[in-house]
């Protein structure tokens, strides 16, 4: 519960800074190792934040700072449903600043890319308390999008076979 310790007070840091700078109220979506810590699914170590980029305007980024070691992951390169948006749930215990924490399986699909050796740990994980049937709607989501870009849905596409064979998914 460290770690989860340690997350929630450095986005309590910038939720202070935005404040301070007088930054207009903004959300904040985050997935990978963060997301699972923060949303209480895993525990396990990670200093970064995988933010998800909703097209922010640069004067976020003063406040992104102060969150140490984070990745602003562009939408169109993210194998994120639409609809995530829908099932993220709003992290309690902020007052300026909006923080939500995509679902089980958008965290899981959302992995699907990579699979390395950690992303499977946590699918291992994850896996055991998710909705499969939602899993192939998320995956499913992604396959119709316009917008994810070609070169990442054929490595995702590469990926999801093998996905599909370790999980029965």
């Amino acid at each position: 519960m460290h770690e989860r310790e340690a997350l929630f007070n450095l986005l309590k840091d910038a939720e202070k800074i935005a404040k301070v700078l007088q930054i207009r109220p903004f959300s904040l979506y985050l997935l990978g190792g963060s997301a699972c810590i923060l949303g209480e699914y895993l525990d396990r170590a990670t200093r970064d934040f995988d933010i998800l980029d909703l097209n922010y305007p640069s004067e976020i980024g003063k406040v992104l700072r102060f969150l140490g070691d984070f990745d602003l992951l562009e939408y169109e390169s993210t194998p994120i449903a639409p609809s995530f948006k829908e099932r993220a749930k709003k992290l309690d215990g902020f007052e300026y600043i909006r923080v939500y924490i995509p679902s089980k399986e958008d965290i899981v699909v959302s992995k699907i890319i990579r699979l390395d050796e950690k992303d499977i740990e946590d699918i291992n994980k994850l896996i055991l308390s998710c909705n499969k049937e939602l899993i192939n709607k998320i995956i499913e989501e992604i396959l119709n999008r316009k917008d994810f870009f070609e070169t990442k849905k054929k490595r995702f596409l590469e990926k999801l076979e093998i996905f599909r064979v370790i999980y029965d998914v």
